[in-house]
């Protein structure tokens, strides 16, 4: 069983306490006594649990193009930078590394608000030389987190899309794309949407640990049977896995998803890029102290005897045996579940630009 999430050095809500230095830091912070009290007034706010600030930016472009073979979309778009949810192996983490921030707490505090992302969506599908290709949404980080139900951008980037019959996926591991559904299942009854929703375990206390304020497992399993039910094609991913702390769960992880009603499974391997590394090894410690050294042996033998190989090809699902093994596992539960490991190419071939006053033609 993993231990108390509020042990000395967390935050209730968190996933992590530490603010990282980033890999670009040119200085080093050390703590020094003025006489003033000043380290025991740090040492008594380091313990008060941290408020998120919104940080709005007005952005130049919006659509980010992908080359990766590894992933099976070429435009992707996210709302925001940062991610509340807090999961502690986010792979996009060390992005707030550019942003001159802690991609520790800062990553899961401090999150930017791409303000203006429908405006600048128009702009950029208007484009003449624009090809329509389905778009992303919430590929590095969640569009649904929980200032989503404030601000209202993924909805509006949404509207935009629905504007223009442009194809789109989701993926999140929120219940809030059920509030989008008005929009969601039109296009995706038209052949232009699919939704995918994270699950990475089904044990609620492992998961307020690992993904602190993501939506529960049960409640995630509840959107999948919404979306199915609305007629939108759903699947579950089962991302990332990690040796012996929900990689045991396979099996019922893709039992769960298939009587939920999710028609395909993915699955990613754990990545430790960059500062991930260091704040995955201090939580694995912190909350899993007898199983830390195994866990971490399983994860070097699948990315050739390092914490992290960055190749295309194996980097979202490791080689050797225990990849190997992961993948037979996976196989072999989705096909004894009914289920598939791909998903039906969407339509791109009524893609209206938008129009100078922002609305799409109607013929």
């Amino acid at each position: 069983m993993p231990s108390d999430p509020l042990l000395p050095g967390a935050f209730k809500g968190r996933g992590t306490a530490l603010r990282i230095a980033h890999r670009f830091e040119r200085a080093e912070r050390e703590g020094f006594d003025d006489g003033w009290g000043t380290l025991e007034q740090d040492a008594r706010e380091e313990h008060l649990p941290p408020a998120t600030t919104i940080i709005e930016e007005r952005v130049k472009s919006l659509l980010a193009a992908n080359d990766s073979p590894d992933i099976p979309f070429e435009l992707s778009i996210n709302p925001y930078r940062g991610c509340e949810h807090g999961c502690i192996y986010c792979y996009a983490r060390p992005t707030h590394s550019y942003l001159n921030l802690s991609p520790g707490l800062d990553f899961e505090t401090r999150i930017v608000a791409k303000v203006n992302a429908a405006e600048r969506l128009e702009e950029e599908l208007a484009r003449p030389r624009y090809r329509p290709s389905p778009i992303n949404i919430g590929s590095a980080t969640d569009a649904y987190q929980p200032v989503e139900r404030k601000l209202g951008l993924t909805r509006q980037v949404l509207e935009v899309l629905t504007r223009c019959a442009h194809p789109f996926t989701i993926i999140s591991k929120s219940s809030g794309v059920e509030r989008d559904l008005d929009l969601i299942a039109p296009a995706a009854q038209a052949g232009r949407a699919w939704v995918s929703i994270s699950i990475t375990t089904l044990d609620g206390v492992l998961c307020r640990i690992m993904e602190p304020r993501a939506a529960s497992p049960l409640r995630r399993l509840e959107t999948v049977r919404r979306l199915s039910a609305a007629g939108v094609p759903v699947g579950v991913n089962i991302a990332p896995i990690i040796p012996f702390l929900n990689e045991p769960e396979i099996e019922r992880l893709v039992e769960a998803a298939a009587d939920a009603g999710a028609g395909s499974i993915h699955y990613t391997v754990l990545r430790l890029p960059w500062e991930v590394n260091p704040l995955f090894h201090q939580w694995l410690e912190q909350h899993f102290p007898e199983r830390a050294g195994r866990v971490m042996a399983r994860v070097r033998e699948m990315r050739g005897g390092q914490d992290y190989k960055a190749d295309f090809g194996s980097r979202m699902k490791g080689t050797g045996l225990w990849a190997e093994l992961i993948r037979q596992r996976i196989d072999k539960a989705v096909t004894r579940c009914g289920l598939t490991r791909q998903v039906k190419a969407l339509d791109a071939g009524v893609f209206r630009p938008p129009q100078k006053d922002g609305q799409g033609v109607l013929f």
